[in-house]
């Protein structure tokens, strides 16, 4: 069988020739919400953390700069997939993320505090990068879409269990946070336990393609859909209690509000596989860069919670579109001695697009010309991506 809108050739649609156990795949999905907990662990305390690490000054940076050391060890970690493989490289980012990650409530002052976010968030590209990579030696053709499907599933629902707990345990004593990080340890425990060292068979190349740097060229479309997608995503997370609050919504409620924009996630995650199946990738695409622009728009115009959360409803389905399936057409087009190098360049775009919404404060205006050029954003490559889909599809028709 083909997926047929992918521009690549026939794709294996078995499943591994030795299925990783339940306990495995819950292990593999489990270990996608580190990537998300990087940052949402100190969200809900920010303040009073800020001030006990002395970094009150520049406390969102707590938030964000995990993102820019993915950004800046992404290559490094792809680059250690590929040479030591993804498993040995999925332990010791496990390890030291949870010795970084609990160990940050120990630290104090602005240099050190900020040299250890940035360097837990390289760790977490070696862990995003490295537990994709593992998916893709275990699972093949229409299973591998679905996995993916579900570690996408997996980090958004994480997202929304973290800053529930996280803030629990916040209002007990501004460390405790810090100790989710070691969860980081127990999944390391479970993959020790439940995911065997080697895969069952060397991974075949859906592509047919033997030259990973030909292959590589093509994901640069692939990238950029990535850093797109976050950044439009991230601006309505950054942007959104300050309109919600404009409307009356007080923290809690607004806590609530993102969170449903989580959940919708979710389950766009867990419906995407069919979407793209239905409509192709390209097409899902473009599908969801119409999504963010119309929730964007949304959120600009709307004067009463009933068009929000219409709006909340579409941005969650453009990150669950969007996400998963950029990750699926990474593995897809990847020769397998370069994927771990070319999903760490995607990790490094997703987080790119993260990190460059933290400059998003210093914009002037309440908020409002922030949305409506965000959404005037996703329209521009709703239509970029059209188009290319269409040239392609005519040139093969020609």
């Amino acid at each position: 069988m083909t997926t047929s809108t992918s521009g690549v050739a026939a794709q294996d649609t078995r499943g591994p020739s030795q299925p990783l156990s339940a306990g495995g795949r819950f292990t593999l999905l489990a270990i996608a919400c580190l990537t998300i907990m990087v940052g949402t662990v100190v969200a809900p305390g920010l303040l009073s953390i800020a001030s006990a690490l002395e970094v009150e000054s520049h406390a969102s940076w707590l938030i964000t700069l995990p993102s820019l050391g993915a950004v800046l060890f992404a290559p490094i970690a792809g680059r250690m997939i590929d040479r030591v493989g993804a498993y040995r490289s999925l332990v010791g980012g496990l390890l030291l993320y949870g010795v970084l990650g609990a160990g940050g409530a120990l630290l104090e002052g602005t240099v050190v505090v900020f040299a250890d976010r940035i360097l837990l968030g390289g760790v977490t590209a070696v862990v995003m990068a490295g537990g994709t990579t593992l998916i893709s030696e275990w699972y093949h053709g229409h299973a591998r879409l679905a996995m993916i499907a579900q570690q996408g599933m997996s980090i958004e629902l994480g997202g929304v269990i973290f800053l529930f707990v996280s803030g629990v345990l916040a209002g007990i004593a501004w460390q405790w946070p810090f100790a989710l990080y070691l969860i980081a340890w127990v999944l390391l425990a479970m993959l020790w336990m439940m995911v065997p060292k080697q895969s069952p068979e060397a991974p075949t190349e859906e592509s047919g393609n033997a030259g990973g740097e030909a292959l590589s060229s093509s994901l640069t479309s692939v990238y950029l859909a990535a850093a797109i997608s976050l950044t439009l995503f991230f601006t309505a997370i950054v942007m959104l209690p300050m309109r919600l609050n404009l409307l009356g919504l007080d923290e809690a409620a607004t806590g609530i509000f993102l969170a449903g924009i989580s959940l919708v996630a979710v389950v766009a995650a867990m419906l995407m596989p069919k979407v793209s199946r239905a409509l192709g990738e390209m097409p899902t695409l473009v599908l969801a860069f119409l999504l963010y622009a119309g929730s964007l728009f949304l959120f600009q115009q709307a004067e009463n919670m009933t068009l929000m959360s219409v709006g909340a409803v579409l941005s969650g389905m453009g990150f669950g579109f969007s996400i998963p399936l950029l990750n699926h057409m990474t593995v897809e087009r990847s020769h397998a001695s370069v994927r771990g190098r070319n999903l760490s360049y995607l990790t490094m775009a997703i987080f790119l697009g993260q990190f460059l919404t933290s400059f998003l404060e210093f914009l002037p205006g309440d908020g409002s010309n922030v949305f409506g050029a965000a959404a005037v954003l996703g329209l521009i490559f709703a239509v970029l991506y059209l188009g290319v889909y269409l040239l392609k599809r005519d040139s093969r028709s020609a």
